[in-house]
């Protein structure tokens, strides 16, 4: 359908519906995302800093810029990968699919370890197994007279069960949500005919989950790989390097042609793994577990093993999210952290200066930087939340309610591109491109502004999400209606959409609030003194020593995360079928 724009010598100009809106989104998604990637690519193709690709490439320290670094973050992220789907898929298998107690209770708890930011479990790692390699204060086990080794410490294991710990309830959710579509006719109708529990599973089970377990293996291993926080925390100290850690080394040292190049190849390593997931996904779409029933609910009887797989699933909740928690408030009271239950002060939440004491750091609820962050933090979520909320809708509109023509196929993949960018290499893209003036336009390095500039663009696979989820519950006939009667664009949003999606969209703002405050990875690159943010300064007074003000910090994002995102689920009353009975 086309619209007349003018009428001349019985000639009629008409254009596409929603042409000028297309034109828009596109616009801003090219500032956005678009340029500062590209800006990064023609950074280390300029006369003076293409030899880096060569230096990084083939040059005589290779080695160690590039390949040790690419081994490591490999290494580390098939390990999280493989470590989360069979820990995902076990407590998917048991919540969905099983008569195992409190199965409600264990579906929940299951998705808590990712509200906990990485750092924070990294930190209560440190906490209990720190031994006296690096010096400073020894961990609460060496402090009781255990000696840790180092493999146990610090290096790539410990970052392994730690990622593992962290993302494995991303690999539940995506298995858990196909486990839920196995349809229990097909399972009865097997177990009718005789079929082994190994057969049902081979040949029933495994090839409806396989897309899920490949999806989940490809977003744990992509997270894993572009991580910073577990891999800067338990193995800088041993120089353990990834590829993340030597992008941010690169560009702290001055680097920057260098930084950029491994900030591409990370990118890259990412973006095909992901495609690589993608793509063996849909090759097994063929798969389908429809009858001419309802699907119901299958709950394979576990007789004496109920309690004990229970103690396993509890044993598994407690050493992924209770043992962090309490960890880190201990330590936080704690003078020591090889003795953290003891001898409890308040000193470094609300104690004054004293020379004695922590080298004379205020407690942080009086100490002025910690402060000025919590506020520069608050206010970044509030200001991301709705820019990127308000970015993610429109876009989310234009490509659902004008669909046809090559743009709206230009806005999906754009608006997702960031996907496939992990935060330090798209905060490094955003030191590239306003890091230094345009034209009139002044250098935003070290403003409140190129914060929440790149954190909008960063998030905004998220609140396209959000918005498409909500437009899809409203009829675009209610909006032709209102069209057909004169009201425009913004009467629309304003009359119609927004007050039928007010929750949904509260939530996902929410939810955007939590992911920004507890992020590292992105605002490393983009800290400075005079713009600091909580999760930097947990890490840096880590990196220093300062055990008990890092992890008192963490534990404020940990309560400012859970609150925020136990108020955004009550908001989206989202359902769950694996957790029906």
């Amino acid at each position: 359908m086309t619209y007349p724009l003018s009428m001349k010598a019985g000639r009629r100009i008409t254009f596409a519906p929603g042409l000028g809106l297309k034109a828009l989104v596109i616009t801003l998604l090219t500032l956005l995302i678009v340029l500062p990637l590209a800006k990064t690519v023609a950074f280390t193709l300029q006369p003076e800093t293409v030899s880096a690709w060569s230096e990084v490439l083939v040059g005589r320290l290779a080695k160690n810029l590039l390949y040790v670094p690419l081994l490591n973050t490999m290494i580390l992220g098939i390990g999280v990968a493989i470590g989360c789907v069979v820990l995902g898929g076990f407590l998917a298998w048991l919540v969905v699919m099983t008569d195992v107690p409190f199965r409600g209770t264990i579906g929940v708890m299951a998705t808590l370890p990712f509200m906990i930011p990485s750092f924070a479990n990294a930190l209560a790692w440190q906490t209990l197994f720190k031994n006296a390699r690096v010096g400073g204060q020894v961990g609460y086990l060496q402090g009781m007279g255990l000696e840790i080794p180092d493999r146990i410490a610090w290096g790539l294991a410990p970052t392994m069960i730690v990622l593992t710990l962290h993302y494995f309830s991303l690999a539940f959710t995506v298995i858990a949500a196909a486990l839920a579509t196995v349809n229990s006719d097909l399972v009865e109708a097997a177990q009718i005919a005789g079929a082994k529990a190994g057969r049902i599973l081979s040949g029933i089970i495994l090839p409806v989950v396989t897309p899920a377990l490949i999806a989940a293996g490809s977003l744990c291993f992509a997270g894993a790989v572009s991580n910073f926080a577990a891999p800067a925390l338990l193995g800088l100290p041993v120089r353990l390097q990834t590829l993340s850690t030597r992008l941010y080394g690169m560009i702290e040292v001055g680097q920057v042609g260098r930084g950029y190049v491994i900030g591409i190849l990370l990118v890259l390593v990412s973006a095909l793994l992901l495609w690589f997931g993608n793509r063996a996904v849909s090759g097994r779409r063929s798969y389908a577990t429809m009858t001419g029933k309802g699907g119901r609910a299958k709950r394979f009887g576990l007789r004496g093993a109920r309690w004990p797989l229970f103690l396993v699933c509890a044993l598994v909740m407690a050493v992924s999210t209770v043992v962090p928690v309490i960890v880190l408030v201990a330590s936080s009271l704690a003078p020591s952290s090889s003795d953290i239950f003891s001898n409890w002060t308040f000193h470094y939440w609300m104690g004054a200066s004293d020379a004695r004491v922590a080298q004379g750091v205020a407690g942080i609820a009086l100490n002025p930087d910690i402060s000025f962050a919590t506020a520069v933090t608050i206010g970044l979520g509030v200001a991301v939340a709705f820019s990127a909320l308000v970015l993610g809708l429109l876009t989310a509109y234009t490509a659902a309610r004008y669909r046809q023509g090559w743009a709206s196929a230009v806005i999906t993949q754009v608006s997702n591109l960031p996907l496939l960018v992990p935060g330090i290499a798209f905060g490094a893209a955003y030191i590239a491109y306003l890091g230094a003036p345009i034209g009139p336009l002044p250098a935003l390095y070290g403003t409140f502004a190129l914060l929440v500039i790149a954190a909008t663009a960063y998030l905004l696979p998220f609140s396209v999400q959000t918005g498409r989820a909500v437009i899809q519950q409203i009829s675009g006939e209610l909006e032709e209606s209102a069209r057909l009667t004169g009201a425009g664009f913004m009467r629309r949003m304003t009359a119609i959409l927004i007050p039928l999606a007010i929750r949904g969209l509260l939530a996902g703002a929410l939810l955007i609030f939590v992911k920004i405050i507890r992020d590292l990875s992105l605002v490393m690159l983009l800290f400075t003194p005079t713009m600091p943010v909580l999760s930097v300064l947990a890490y840096r007074y880590a990196s220093e020593g300062f055990t008990q003000f890092a992890n008192a910090i963490t534990v404020v994002i940990l309560c400012i995360s859970i609150i925020m995102t136990l108020a955004a689920n009550r908001l989206q009353s989202k359902s769950q079928p694996w957790l029906k009975d």
